[in-house]
């Protein structure tokens, strides 16, 4: 997950760990793709699918460097992160902010500080993957 906000990020964190769910955050998009590049260049050299290392991505939308919107383009452009759902978590939760997020391929929609849908939300796209052995980024 990225979040720039240590209090999301807390929020984000306690209902991750109370989930049981693993996961890799950082501080902006940039930083993000940073990882997620990491990632498929780990899965190509040992030679798995990212889907098989990442079941989701959880993004906020206002962060410095990368927001969440641009984010999310480099993803859903990138073939190798093809059938990870983006999870948007913003406190800009307007109908143009969804819609937005929805333009750029954003597959779900939580708004900040809505612990139990963000549970419920990630709950749901882990079972639809299947995933075993995977975390959330």
């Amino acid at each position: 997950f990225c979040d720039d906000s240590p209090v999301a990020r807390n929020q984000i964190v306690r209902t991750l760990d109370l989930m049981g769910v693993r996961y890799v955050s950082a501080i902006n998009g940039a930083q993000m793709w940073s990882e997620l590049q990491k990632v498929a260049a780990y899965a190509e050299s040992s030679g798995r699918k990212v889907k098989e290392l990442i079941s989701i991505i959880l993004t906020d939308v206002e962060m410095p460097e990368m927001d969440g919107y641009i984010l999310t383009k480099h993803i859903k452009a990138d073939p190798r992160f093809i059938d990870i759902p983006v999870v948007m978590h913003s406190s800009l939760s307007s109908g143009s902010n969804q819609q937005l997020g929805r333009s750029v391929g954003v597959d779900e929609y939580v708004s900040k500080f809505e612990a139990q849908r963000l549970a419920e939300t990630i709950t749901r796209l882990i079972r639809r993957a299947c995933g075993r052995d995977r975390a959330a980024a």
